[in-house]
């Protein structure tokens, strides 16, 4: 027996097509939930697994009228809304002082504004279709501390992390609102993040658990969080990083 039934429940994840956020609708369309994701381009292949594939719907979620219109997909072919994911976001690497006014401003607008009016939005579908929903932000561990080469970027996702304690107190009961904490995780995009298969395995050396996070891990965190298992579970922030990074100076230590 699955540990968690979806069937039934409509499930949005923005940023889905790949990385993390493919990993999350792959869990759960194995928990049975009508998955829909967005990205601005569709991928060639979508999410899938036992026979039951997500549906896409091309959006850009920095783009109020663009997340209005995947609001009204959503709800045409589901009749419902009951779970939101906003994952999508992410930033390249620049010193602060070299970042132009319209980069950083671009960077906060994908990772905090946008989550912001999708969550508005969704809210508003929620409240008409569902009996209680759940909305998921992913943050990052760049959220709660210094996020050097990406300063707006740990700047938006702190944000994110202070936004769902706010919504959670705001729209409770009717809708719940959590916050993944990510560590690094092994995705496609990490390879170049992190200097290839040869940075991972260094960088993994010294993680805690000995490896970077999956999609996967994160994909169950969310199963969790929107499940009936979490009802009183609101405004929290779940670390899902593997006892997270070690301080730097360990490693410049001497043997005893």
């Amino acid at each position: 027996m699955k540990r968690y039934q979806f069937s039934g429940k409509t499930v949005l994840i923005t940023g889905g097509s790949r990385g993390l956020g493919k990993g999350i609708a792959e869990q759960f369309l194995n928990a049975g939930a009508n998955v829909i994701i967005c990205a601005r381009k569709k991928p060639a292949m979508l999410p899938s697994t036992s026979g039951r594939s997500a549906l896409f719907h091309s959006t850009d979620v920095r783009d109020p009228e663009s997340t209005q219109r995947l609001i009204d997909f959503t709800l045409s072919m589901t009749e419902r809304l009951d779970i939101l994911i906003n994952n999508a976001g992410g930033s390249p690497e620049i010193d602060a002082k070299n970042a132009p006014p319209r980069f950083t401003s671009a960077v906060i607008t994908l990772n905090l504004i946008a989550p912001a009016v999708l969550s508005q939005q969704a809210y508003m579908a929620m409240a008409d279709t569902a009996e209680r929903g759940s909305i998921i932000n992913i943050a990052s561990i760049s959220a709660a501390r210094p996020s050097p080469g990406t300063a707006a970027y740990g700047a938006a996702k702190a944000g994110l992390v202070n936004l769902t304690q706010s919504l959670a107190q705001e729209w409770a009961p009717a809708v719940r609102v959590n916050a993944v904490i990510a560590g690094m995780a092994k995705t496609e995009a990490a390879f170049g993040h992190y200097g290839g298969a040869e940075g991972i395995t260094k960088i993994e050396e010294h993680l805690p658990m000995k490896r970077m996070a999956s999609a996967d891990d994160i994909g169950k965190a969310c199963l969790y969080l929107a499940s009936d298992d979490a009802a009183y579970i609101s405004g929290a922030s779940l670390a899902v990083h593997g006892g997270g990074e070690p301080p730097a100076f360990l490693s410049l230590q001497g043997d005893p």
